[in-house]
């Protein structure tokens, strides 16, 4: 952990933090910029927050059963589950009262410790699900999705390379070291202010996870290409993609909703990737109107997210179990509508942030049982467990016939 002793400020801002996440049920995206809003904080503070309440997060069931509190967390219990996570991490704060004596601490950990699910933090529901995908690979990525992430940045080829990247940042105070097998990518090796730097006002960087970074490989895009990005978003991958294409080409971003192409436009913007155009998906007629025209595309689709609970463990304790069968439908949807824009000959990627093979896999095969037009070239799940990345999955498919 980051400190022996939290300040009372430094309490206040994480207890504000995971009142908006558990009780007003904010994103943690969202809570972050709440409570940073306004504030002058110096990075190593900032990071200290950040930090903590990921981590409670990440093993809240844990810190609510030492607590002997009940989830879902209510208002009044919150204090009961921090005082849980700082005694039980040997930390302290002026503002928040140890629950009881070290040895009755110590008595209530041990009789936990049999319970490798709660000790992970993860609930029951996914404990029930990874065990049914994923039987004997579940435990050790159960296990990397409740570590601490890693902060890992992709150089803008645009702009620079990755070492020149690397001696510009070290300038600014933020040390860094390459990642092995991914050739755009810096891990990040110190709490610095990463969006405060120059460097990434310049456009030299995105903050991108490496694994990420190896989905947007994946699709070997060439300049000069016509590429189109369908589930686009905020335009991580788009972005990456735009690199490998160097300027060349056209590079369509599409999505469902308005907002997220606005912010893509201003990122494209500042890394200099002239040639991305955005379009709302408004209806069907919109797929159909740039039917057969690709020569790449990616669907990053909407997924649950079971690859990526260590950066969003806020994931696990919402309505993620309901919304399976709802988001599995869409998966299918998006994967049998958006790939009439691939031409014959062109090559599309379907992605998604989880590692459940009902998300992957067993998508792949089901299209590619109605659709033997379609060929899979190769396919790949980043485990969380081998390289410290997030978890994803892609397929690589070829368009083979009309």
């Amino acid at each position: 952990m980051s400190r022996a002793i939290l300040t009372a400020e430094l309490t206040e801002l994480i207890a504000a933090a995971l009142e908006l996440v558990l009780v007003q049920q904010a994103t943690l995206d969202r809570a972050y910029s709440k409570v940073f809003s306004g504030q002058r904080l110096v990075a190593s503070d900032q990071a200290a927050v950040t930090t903590h309440v990921g981590a409670l997060l990440r093993k809240l069931n844990l810190y609510a059963a030492l607590a002997h509190v009940n989830l879902p967390v209510a208002a009044g219990q919150l204090n009961h589950v921090f005082a849980a996570y700082l005694q039980a991490n040997q930390l302290k704060s002026p503002s928040i009262k140890p629950l009881t004596n070290q040895d009755a601490f110590a008595q209530r950990w041990s009789l936990l410790q049999d319970n490798g699910a709660l000790l992970d933090g993860c609930p029951a529901w996914l404990d029930k699900l990874g065990q049914a995908q994923l039987a004997d690979k579940w435990p050790a990525e159960r296990a990397a999705l409740a570590a601490e992430p890693t902060r890992f940045i992709r150089a803008n080829w645009l702009k620079t390379d990755r070492e020149r990247l690397a001696k510009r940042l070290e300038k600014e105070g933020v040390t860094t070291q390459t990642v092995r097998g991914v050739a755009s990518a810096l891990q990040v090796t110190n709490h610095s202010a990463l969006f405060r730097t120059d460097t990434y006002q310049a456009g030299w960087f995105e903050q991108q996870d490496a694994g990420s970074q190896l989905v947007a490989d994946a699709l070997d895009v060439q300049p000069g290409m016509r590429v189109i990005d369908a589930c686009a978003g905020n335009g991580g991958k788009t972005l990456a993609l735009a690199a490998h294409m160097q300027g060349k080409g056209r590079l369509l971003a599409m999505d469902v909703e308005q907002w997220k192409l606005d912010n893509l436009k201003k990122r494209a913007k500042r890394a200099g990737a002239h040639n991305i155009e955005t379009r709302l998906i408004a209806s069907s007629k919109t797929i159909k109107r740039i039917a057969m025209s690709a020569d790449r595309l990616l669907l990053d689709v909407p997924c649950s997210g079971l690859g990526v609970l260590k950066r969003h463990p806020d994931t696990k304790w919402g309505d993620t179990a309901e919304r399976l069968p709802v988001l599995a439908e869409l998966q299918a949807h998006i994967l049998t509508s958006y790939s009439r824009m691939l031409k014959v000959g062109g090559k599309m990627v379907y992605a998604t942030c989880s590692i459940m093979p009902s998300e992957n896999r067993e998508q792949v095969d089901q299209f590619l049982a109605e659709k033997p037009q379609f060929k899979l070239l190769k396919d790949e799940t980043l485990w969380p467990s081998l390289r410290g990345f997030d978890g994803f999955y892609y397929a690589l498919l070829e368009r083979i016939a009309e």
